[in-house]
C-alpha cells in the first residue's frame, strides 16, 4: 500500500485508553480519551455477520493509515479507536512498508450496535 497524500487523510480519529479504577465494588475498566484526535486514512477491508450460540452479529474490518508520531507510535492493542461514531478494537499496528512516516492500524468494530 503506498503512502496516502495529504488529501487522503479525510477521517478525524480519537483514541481511548483503559484505566482500572475502583467504583466501590471492585475494579473495573474505564475508557478515557487518549492523546489529541488525528487525521487518517480509512479503507474498509471487509465486512460480515456471525450467528454463534443464539447471538447474530455483524462487524466490519478496516485499516486506518495515520502519520508516525510520538504519540501514534506509543499506541498498543489495548487502546481503541472512534471514527464516523463507531468504537473499534486494534487488532494490529504496523509500520507502513512503503513509507516508516506512516503506521498502518487494523482494526474491528461491531456494526450492529
Amino acid at each position: 500500500m503506498a503512502a496516502p497524500l495529504a488529501g487522503e487523510l479525510t477521517r478525524v480519529v480519537r483514541f481511548e485508553r483503559a484505566t482500572l479504577v475502583d467504583d466501590g465494588l471492585g475494579m473495573v475498566e474505564r475508557w478515557a480519551p487518549h492523546g489529541r484526535s488525528q487525521r487518517a486514512k480509512r479503507t474498509d477491508l471487509s465486512d460480515g455477520e456471525r450467528w454463534r450460540a443464539a447471538e447474530i452479529g455483524a462487524s466490519v474490518t478496516t485499516r486506518f493509515v495515520l502519520k508516525r508520531t510520538a504519540f501514534t507510535a506509543d499506541l498498543t492493542p489495548k487502546d481503541r479507536l472512534s471514527c464516523d461514531g463507531l468504537s473499534f478494537g486494534i487488532s494490529g499496528i504496523r509500520e507502513q512498508a512503503a513509507d516508516p512516516r506512516f503506521l498502518e492500524l487494523t482494526c474491528t468494530a461491531r456494526t450492529d450496535r
